[in-house]
């Protein structure tokens, strides 16, 4: 299985696990893959660190313990596994545990996801209720809908605040 850092035309940043390189390609020339935030089917493959598991080196104590070592020798055989990693390879696993970027996206995919769970969607009905609940004469409740260009204008005239709220693909059907 590869995972590939993939990201669209958008600078979107995601994601894709595939059975091979060739399944990538495959995939990528019958505009199979698309981001799951615009759906954009413009995607390039992004250079990617591999993982280290550097932890894995350090030897457990408690084995170290057993086999008659004193608790000073496993704690340098600790700082020496440690430090026998190449710093370029030290500096890769903090820079792929920093990434902004990917976690700024994923905070707003999980904003919207709590706006969608938390809204009722009343789809072509939004002007309608949304000028119902102003005027008191519907009860008021967490919203969402479709309203045209011109609608959202009138409601905004009236009053009445409304705004825009993109809904990227990635939340308009159960992810896995």
């Amino acid at each position: 299985m590869k995972v590939l850092n993939l990201q669209c035309a958008q600078q979107h940043s995601f994601e894709g696990w595939f059975a091979s390189e060739d399944d990538f390609q495959s995939q990528l020339s019958r505009d199979l893959i698309a981001c799951p935030m615009c759906e954009s089917k413009r995607i390039e493959k992004m250079p990617s660190a591999p993982r280290l598991n550097l932890g894995a080196l350090r030897p457990p104590a408690d084995i170290s313990a057993a086999a008659g070592a004193s608790p000073a020798a496993v704690e340098a055989a600790g700082r020496l596994v440690e430090g026998s990693a190449p710093p370029a390879a030290q500096q890769v696993v903090e820079a792929s545990s920093d990434d902004r970027v990917g976690t700024g996206q994923a905070g707003f995919l999980q904003a919207l996801r709590n706006l969608l769970a938390n809204t009722e969607d009343v789809g072509r009905r939004f002007a309608a209720e949304a000028r119902g609940m102003h005027y008191g004469d519907i009860e008021t409740r967490s919203i969402r809908g479709q309203a045209s260009a011109r609608e959202a204008v009138e409601l905004l005239e009236e009053g009445i605040e409304v705004m825009p709220l993109p809904l990227p693909a990635a939340l308009k059907e159960t992810l896995q």
